[in-house]
């Protein structure tokens, strides 16, 4: 089936413009005005802003804490109908297998012919050992050229010392793979949340108070000081507070190549979340925990200034009524994480365009091109040109609605950005230049979505020579 979208606003993260777009076999073909073809499909985009599919780099669809898990790709529709078509989901290394063996099984098991929109996998290390050292060379073949590693969470079997990720990074940086942490300094943590808990202090804002920005801002430091030291790339996942930020630009000013994401509900929420009544400040138990509005303000800046390259959803879903409650009586036993799949784009345009906050090519360059380039996908997605494949979102400015969970597809039963206005919804989605979002709705089928494999020497990479 080819398509031809006109005379609507063209948005890239360079620029904007008026014009049409057509389609053929799930790839753009031509872009240019007043585009005369004999499509089987025409639609008329006038009034309405033509985005890129969004490209989430930070999902969480297998997550498990204390033996329960968050909710799967059978619910990756949220992402169509938010306006994202390329999700990169996080796979935890099983311990005794190898990074590779450990995605594939799970690719075939829980993502093949269940996933509704397009997906890639960064590797995680829990069971360091040199054979996994040894096999990092051979993700990028498998299309698996990013791995994370947690220096939070002391005692979880995901943790990792400093000497794990200098050795993940000796092995990256010479087969292209990108070494991604999550900074925050397990010990300090370890000690506050014991004193907090001595102190009979058990209630979900204490999980903020025991992780205070000062945690991150080490953490992202010394880990900084890692990548110098193994002369090596570095990205810092979902930073939440000044500290950190200023650290990555520190390095970025030296000329290192180290880079950063944020997140949407750094960028709209505070830790005084965490203290409404009635355990309704689990739902916002995330790590690392949510700041202050100087925090919130700082990170605007810092992504309009471009210090910070990407805005992830984190998107972790976890109910409320039963898995949020196994911490009812100590903080630490909440399992951390918040939905927000469904709600990056709406919230970005809200909060960020309508606002002046950011402009329209920024959106789309944090949202969508700047993600697919740091992971890899740069030459198929993320991007409005030829060649690329014809994941589409028609943007519709002129629609308003409140955010609710009763039309969540996210299958939790909470929503983070519950009585949120926002403005606009993404109209129609096209993955591959097929319609699986109308009129705000999903109508696509499970098991649409591909898996897109991931090619080395990501955008951390550029500037260095290979």
């Amino acid at each position: 089936m080819s398509l031809l979208i006109k005379n609507g606003v063209i948005v890239t993260a360079m620029d904007e413009y008026q014009g049409d777009i057509l389609v053929d076999e799930g790839k753009i073909i031509a872009i240019g005005n007043n585009l005369d073809s004999k499509a089987d499909e025409v639609i008329d985009a006038k009034g309405m802003y033509v985005l890129p599919g969004g490209v989430d780099q930070h999902v969480h669809f297998s997550f498990e804490f204390n033996g329960s898990k968050v909710r799967g790709f059978e619910t990756s529709n949220a992402a169509a109908v938010g306006g994202t078509t390329t999700v990169i989901e996080f796979v935890n290394q099983i311990k005794g297998k190898g990074l590779i063996d450990t995605i594939d099984e799970y690719r075939k098991e829980n993502a093949e012919g269940i996933a509704m929109v397009d997906y890639s996998f960064h590797g995680i290390i829990t069971d360091p050992s040199t054979g996994v050292y040894d096999e990092i060379a051979k993700l990028p073949e498998a299309g698996y050229p990013t791995v994370k590693l947690f220096m939070a969470y002391k005692g979880m079997f995901f943790h990792c010392d400093d000497d794990v990720i200098a050795k993940s990074m000796q092995k990256a940086k010479d087969a292209g793979v990108t070494i991604m942490v999550h900074a925050e300094n397990a010990d300090l943590i370890d000690v506050l949340q014991k004193e907090c808990v001595e102190q009979g202090n058990v209630e979900p804002y204490y999980h903020a108070v025991s992780r205070p920005p000062m945690v991150e801002t080490e953490a992202t430091e010394r880990a900084i000081n890692i990548a110098r030291l193994m002369d090596a790339p570095l990205y810092v996942v979902h930073v939440s507070t000044k500290g950190a930020v200023d650290a990555i630009k520190r390095a970025q000013d030296e000329g290192l190549p180290v880079y950063g994401e944020t997140c949407t509900h750094y960028l709209t929420l505070d830790k005084e979340n965490l203290a409404k009544p009635n355990f309704q400040g689990a739902k916002y138990v995330c790590s690392p925990a949510l700041r202050e509005q100087d925090d919130i303000d700082y990170l605007w800046t810092s992504i309009k200034n471009g210090w910070l390259n990407a805005i992830s959803s984190d998107h972790c879903g976890f109910n409320w009524a039963e898995q949020k409650h196994m911490g009812k009586d100590d903080f630490r036993n909440i399992p951390n994480g918040a939905p927000g799949l469904e709600n990056r784009l709406g919230v970005l345009w809200t909060a960020g365009v309508e606002t002046g906050k950011i402009t329209r090519s920024q959106l789309v360059d944090l949202f969508a091109t700047k993600p697919a380039k740091i992971n890899g996908l740069g030459d198929r997605k993320g991007h409005l040109g030829i060649g690329y494949d014809a994941d589409i979102v028609i943007y519709n400015p002129n629609v308003k609605s409140i955010i609710s969970n009763e039309t969540s597809l996210q299958g939790v039963d909470y929503n983070s950005y519950e009585g949120f206005e926002q403005i606009g919804r993404p109209e129609k989605v096209f993955l591959r230049g097929q319609l699986v979002v109308d009129e705000g709705k999903y109508i696509g089928e499970k098991g649409q979505g591909e898996f897109v494999p991931g090619k080395p020497y990501g955008l951390c990479y550029d500037g260095i020579k290979k």
